[in-house]
Parts: C-alpha cells; sequence; structure tokens
C-alpha cells in the first residue's frame, strides 16, 4: 500500500505567507508570542498594509518579511497604555523592541524613535527597503 508523503508542520509553515493588513499595533507581550510563533516556523511575512504602526513594526525583524513602498509605519517608544514607563522599564522595553529592527532602524529607534510616546514618527515602507528591507513583489 502505497501512502502520501506528508510535510511536517514546520515545512508546510514554511510555504505559507502571513499577509499583515492595516495593523495599528497592539501589546508587546501578545506580539513577541506572534512573532516567536512565525521565527519558529519559518513563515514569510508580508507587510501589506496602508498602516504598520507600534509592535506591527516588530515584523520587520523576522527573517522573511517584505514591505510594500506605500505602507506607512509608525514608531514610537514603549508605554503602559500610554503613559510613560519608569526610566529602568522604558530602556529595557525599548531594546526588546529594537532588537526586532534590522540596522539602520534598530540604531535610528534607539536614538530618536524610542522618545515619542504619544503619536508616532512615521516612515513609508519606500524608506524601509531602502534602509535593507527587501520589497514584496507585486501581486
Amino acid at each position: 500500500m502505497a501512502m502520501a508523503a506528508a510535510l511536517p508542520p514546520s515545512d508546510v509553515a514554511a510555504q505559507q505567507s502571513y499577509v499583515v493588513g492595516s495593523d495599528r499595533g497592539g501589546f508587546l507581550h501578545d506580539r513577541l508570542i506572534e512573532l516567536e510563533n512565525l521565527r519558529r516556523n519559518g513563515v514569510q511575512v508580508e507587510i501589506r498594509g496602508r498602516v504598520c504602526y507600534s509592535t506591527c513594526t516588530m515584523f520587520l525583524g523576522l527573517p522573511k518579511t517584505c514591505v510594500t513602498p506605500d505602507t506607512v509605519f509608525g514608531f514610537h517608544g514603549p508605554s503602559r497604555s500610554g503613559r510613560r514607563l519608569a526610566q529602568r522599564d522604558f530602556d529595557y522595553f525599548s531594546q526588546v523592541m529594537a532588537d526586532f529592527y534590522p540596522e539602520p532602524l534598530k540604531t535610528w529607534f534607539m536614538q530618536k524613535g524610542r522618545n515619542r510616546v504619544f503619536g508616532v514618527h512615521k516612515i513609508k515602507g519606500s524608506e524601509i527597503i531602502r534602509m535593507g528591507v527587501p520589497a514584496c513583489r507585486t501581486a
């Protein structure tokens, strides 16, 4: 009896794409879990939405991420529901976020981007692509 060869779950996931639509961010803890699952399974991430703000920007640090030139990325420092953190916590969580950014975005975030807690620094996807993140193929 011939059996069909089944791919292990990690191989199946590696063939799938996770498309990020407009995403305004969320809780850091929840995003860290999501990022770890995507990284562990080798999933291709395509950031194609109109906006990618806050913790959404952390997808940029995954090895198989691409972006569209028209997506607007919004960066800000860590806070607790909009309230400033104690300096030690602010520095720690800033570094956690920055560790998901490729250079030179990581350095910019630690020097400038994290210092805005209210509102966001906006950067177009075309600029993120110039910083070295691959552009997504057009459909």
